[in-house]
């Protein structure tokens, strides 16, 4: 099994992914596209970088990691250099982990935030707040009316925050795929050539 290949192949996915995380998350201090006057006006859940730290800073190690994987060319250990290729995938398990966690906590943000709704301007009583209660504008959207300031928030963050979901989930998958590839080449090695990836098979 081309245990290094299909690290590199993950590793390249999770690139285009970060950078997704790190944008929707910059965005997210944009809502509806435009710069808000007052910060406290944010919804809390942007302060916590879930896209920017878990989703991106996070993930970018991992990704690096992986991509490295394919041409490893460890000298070994003893002489042996199957060992030090074997290291090098224990290594990208705990990367593996790193990431998974960082993702997990966007995820886990992202969900929050979903459900939570947006702060915004709320018409009845004047006040910024949360007018939203267990995810019920998700089924209702009459109830974005709700949210006069800023313009077009509710769906800004929703369209935001689901991005954040979707790319950690996807993430976190990624991630776990290579603790399971990264333990394999641990005991059973890597192949040491690039024929296999064309599935011409090891030579």
């Amino acid at each position: 099994m081309c245990t290094g290949s299909c690290a590199k192949c993950l590793g390249g996915t999770l690139i285009p992914l970060t950078v997704f995380g790190f944008l929707a998350n910059i965005l997210l201090f944009f809502p509806g596209g435009k710069v808000i006057d007052n910060n406290d006006h944010l919804s809390d859940e942007v302060w916590l970088f879930g896209g920017i730290l878990g989703s991106g800073v996070l993930m970018i190690f991992p990704a690096l990691v992986f991509l490295g994987l394919k041409n490893n060319d460890c000298c070994g250990c003893c002489g042996n250099e199957s060992c030090g290729k074997r290291f090098a995938m224990f290594t990208s398990t705990i990367f593996a982990v790193v990431g998974f966690l960082g993702a997990g906590y966007s995820f886990i943000i992202s969900a929050v935030s979903i459900n939570k709704g947006p702060k915004c301007f709320i018409a009845r009583n004047s006040t910024w707040g949360y007018p939203f209660q267990d995810g019920d504008y998700l089924s209702n959207r009459d109830l974005w009316s709700n949210c006069q300031k800023p313009d077009n928030v509710v769906p800004w963050n929703l369209t935001l925050f689901s991005i954040l979901l979707i790319t950690g989930g996807v993430q976190m998958l990624i991630c776990a795929i290579q603790v399971i590839n990264g333990l394999l080449g641990t005991l059973c090695g890597d192949c040491q050539c690039c024929g296999c990836c064309r599935g011409d098979g090891p030579v």
